[in-house]
């Protein structure tokens, strides 16, 4: 889109001036109604959710079989909930402000088998696909025992069949590592910034990765018409694809009753208050989804995104979704938050976040090596950096727009009552050394 163009057809052109300048901002959401409302506009029930749910219980006899570390949750692939008051203690020193509520930190960095929130929705897929491949060609009913799945029979039908993918990392892994172990022959697109311990830990698990000298959206470009000119080959579309967003959205249901373990009440007086990295949208946007499904307007949604990147931000903004680009305005897309460096948002799920999310914040780079320092050194709890950008939500409640936002909501009695969950993404598949490194980097 020429520029003429661009700043002819935006929203909040002042705003997005300042993202062109690479400036860290607050889009509050002005498009943001009643849950009930927005609810309504969007193709998706809570019947979506509950299907999705019931095919992972399917799988979890599987998935118990082939990842035995799954074992203690008898196949379920779930993360830790856990309160953090001291990086609570560190985010009011170093932010300079309380923090009213309680500070805790949803650990999908810590979900088993590939160690990210894509664990969610990109393994859904994958079990989703080899569910619908068996039934069509009659290798198994619903009513089987799934631990069939693990058998050579089933690895041999699979190896007929391709599985192709685009990512950055994460979603990589998920689909890749599943995949494999399946007996599918999986093929991962890796954008440039994929992180070389990636790309090796997929081939080590018996996935093909084809690595490009570009972005993230090149990669899906390439990948899914390489896969649609195969009749055997399925494209998992991070962009658009309704099965992973229900497998994210799945996500909720589990905290649901993680909160409920802990004796927590969320309602329009104890508020809750979510804070999710965002690259292309698919795993925030489920997520977020989930979340409005069983919580409704007790829940506040915001996403972070880095300010060389912040696509949702762009898209959602100026009201143009996926027509616009981070480049359009003059944005490199370059970040160290590599799950978080794409250039284009998916259109889809800006379209379903565009009554449902509260918001969004950008960040500098700088901070989420910070925020990673602190976390681990207050709490023991190593997280990747592109995960540590979702600390930035609680650590600006202080600045004026936040305080808006709250003020607008009704809320300003009830902050006191406030559950504040950042939501990690991803990091406990790092090797060693690069947890070092990442350590003892430093920017400006």
């Amino acid at each position: 889109m020429d520029k003429q163009t661009l700043w002819q057809s935006v929203q909040n052109k002042s705003l997005l001036e300042d993202v062109a300048k690479g400036k860290e901002v607050i889009w509050l959401n002005e498009h943001l109604t009643s849950t009930q409302q927005a609810l309504a506009k969007i193709p998706f029930t809570m019947a979506d959710i509950d299907d999705a749910e019931e095919r992972l219980a399917r799988f979890a006899p599987f998935i118990q079989t082939v990842f035995p570390e799954t074992a203690p949750q008898h196949g379920l692939i779930e993360s830790p909930l856990v309160e953090i008051p001291a990086m609570k203690t560190q985010l009011e020193r170093t932010s300079r402000n309380h923090i009213s509520g309680r500070l805790f930190l949803k650990q999908d960095s810590h979900l088993a088998i590939s160690g990210s929130i894509k664990a969610r929705g990109g393994i859904y897929e994958v079990l989703k696909h080899a569910e619908d491949l068996a039934l069509a060609y009659g290798k198994i009913k619903q009513t089987d025992d799934y631990t069939k799945f693990a058998s050579d029979e089933m690895r041999t039908f699979f190896r007929q069949f391709k599985i192709q993918v685009g990512s950055t990392g994460n979603l990589g892994m998920s689909i890749g590592i599943m995949s494999a172990a399946l007996g599918f022959h999986v093929i991962v697109h890796m954008s440039a910034d994929a992180k070389q311990w990636k790309k090796d830990l997929l081939r080590q698990r018996g996935a093909e990765v084809i690595e490009y000298d570009d972005d993230y959206s090149k990669a899906v470009e390439v990948g899914r018409k390489l896969s649609d000119t195969d009749p055997n080959s399925y494209f998992v579309d991070d962009e658009n694809s309704k099965t992973l967003f229900l497998g994210y959205a799945v996500a909720a249901k589990r905290l649901q009753k993680q909160l409920q373990s802990l004796n927590i009440t969320i309602d329009a007086k104890h508020p809750l208050f979510v804070y999710i990295p965002c690259g292309v949208g698919g795993a925030p946007g489920g997520v977020a989804f989930g979340l409005k499904q069983l919580f409704g307007d007790a829940v506040h949604i915001f996403f972070i995104e880095p300010t060389q990147a912040p696509c949702m931000l762009v898209g959602m903004a100026s009201g143009l979704q996926n027509k616009v680009c981070v480049q359009d305005f003059g944005l490199s897309g370059q970040t160290h938050a590599d799950g978080l460096a794409v250039g284009r948002a998916s259109g889809f799920v800006g379209g379903v976040m565009k009554h449902l999310l509260s918001g969004i914040l950008s960040l500098e780079d700088y901070h989420i090596y910070d925020y990673m320092r602190d976390i681990v050194n207050t709490e023991n709890i190593f997280l990747e950096p592109s995960a540590c950008a979702a600390f930035w939500g609680v650590a600006q409640l202080h600045n004026p727009q936040m305080q808006q936002y709250i003020q607008q909501a009704g809320l300003q009695n009830d902050m006191q009552y406030a559950i504040h969950m950042p939501w990690a993404t991803g990091g406990n598949l790092v090797p060693a050394d690069i947890r070092e490194t990442y350590m003892h980097t430093y920017l400006t």
